[in-house]
């Protein structure tokens, strides 16, 4: 699915534009016990309360494609007989009215799942028809010709506030009020089937996680039983490493300074494009870069090899994943230096004396503490770090 796509179906998720007639939840325990099932009509529900439903079912479909939103899909196998994908089809196919299909479900997100503290499942099941959309981008509502029928799942933690002193209005005094059990927002969830080329595609799915950090490996197993991505921060670690131990001495300032401006201006350039497609890289195009630095080809070979282990085979990576396009940082054992990822030029590594430095270009404004400070003309030089 691309951005587009995830944001109109995202919008149509409201308590006035979605089909969705009723909500099942399950709320379950922090040792994995079942406290209560419900199934809850969107009609009767009040306004107020339907809406902030409907909030945590949109909450399911935000962040950054590849980073919070990872596309899964099914082995053409699958979707021909398996129980996992068989499963989630029956749940479609009954709109979430078989109880024992249902129960089914949950069971199989409470063995899987890790989440700290109690949790809520919620499900629901909607259609859309969808509006025929010209060459100009313009929906036409009135000339749809296909409708997309999905299940939207989403995780909640639930969290247990403190007892505190709150306002009675006939009495006029504040009283200690109890702990109530508050839901917060989702940690992980999905929609099924995908939404690809704004039709239906059942061989895919498109799999929601708040911590980028964590991978949930035995509820994707359990649900899509599908071979799944590092997680975004993990991939950052694994191209840090790949590049500080493929290319060994020569791992440099200036070759990390080119890997993370030429992926920034990619970065960029496909945002001011405005191409509905996520980004990829692949490490062809991370080789080129490397070879423009200098880089033997020794090093080249070997950066290939660990690539393809660390990601896979040819695997292409969202570029937001494996570098922070918003940070430039040098550390230390002692000192961290952040700068403006634009002006990563302001800073070079020298060896003097036999001594190594970072050198920080200071032609403009210096502040320490607070305090603008003057460098004058004979200060000893260079300032070591």
């Amino acid at each position: 699915m691309i951005d587009k796509e995830v944001g109109e179906i995202r919008r149509h998720l409201r308590r006035d534009r979605s089909a969705i007639t009723h909500i099942c939840g399950c709320y379950v325990s922090d040792s994995g016990e079942i406290i209560a099932k419900f199934r809850q009509s969107v009609a009767l529900m009040p306004e107020n309360e339907s809406d902030k439903y409907f909030a945590l079912l949109r909450r399911t479909l935000s962040g950054s494609l590849g980073k919070n939103l990872i596309d899964l899909t099914f082995a053409t196998k699958q979707v021909a007989d398996s129980p996992e994908h068989k499963l989630l089809m029956d749940l479609r196919a009954c709109k979430l009215k078989d109880e024992e299909l249902l129960d089914t479900f949950f069971q199989k997100v409470i063995d899987s799942v890790s989440l700290e503290g109690s949790y809520l499942i919620l499900l629901g099941c909607d259609s859309y028809d969808v509006p025929f959309k010209s060459k100009d981008d313009v929906h036409q509502r009135d000339g749809s010709d296909e409708v997309y029928t999905f299940l939207i799942c989403t995780i909640c933690p639930v969290k247990q506030t403190k007892a505190n002193l709150h306002y009675v209005p006939e009495e006029k005094l504040f009283h200690d009020g109890a702990m109530n059990q508050m839901v917060s927002a989702p940690a992980l969830g999905f929609l099924f089937p995908a939404f690809d080329d704004r039709a239906t595609n059942i061989y895919n799915a498109l799999y929601y996680t708040h911590d980028t950090a964590v991978s949930q490996d035995a509820l994707i197993e359990a649900l899509f039983n599908t071979p799944v991505p590092q997680p975004a921060a993990e991939q950052k670690k694994s191209f840090e490493a790949l590049l500080t131990t493929a290319l060994g001495d020569e791992c440099s300032l200036d070759v990390v300074q080119t890997v993370h401006d030429q992926l920034c201006q990619r970065i960029e350039a496909h945002k001011e494009a405005k191409v509905a497609e996520p980004l990829l890289i692949g490490k062809e195009e991370v080789k080129e870069v490397l070879a423009a630095c200098g880089v033997s080809e020794a090093r080249m070979a070997k950066f290939s090899v660990d690539y393809d282990e660390a990601f896979g085979f040819e695997a292409d990576l969202h570029p937001k994943n494996i570098i922070d396009d918003k940070h430039f940082e040098l550390k230390t054992p002692d000192v961290v230096i952040k700068v403006d990822p634009a002006r990563s030029d302001l800073l070079e590594t020298r060896v003097i004396g036999g001594v190594k430095y970072i050198m920080i270009c200071a032609d403009e404004e210096v502040e320490v503490n607070g305090v603008n400070i003057t460098i004058k003309d004979g200060e000893k030089e260079p300032v070591k770090l």
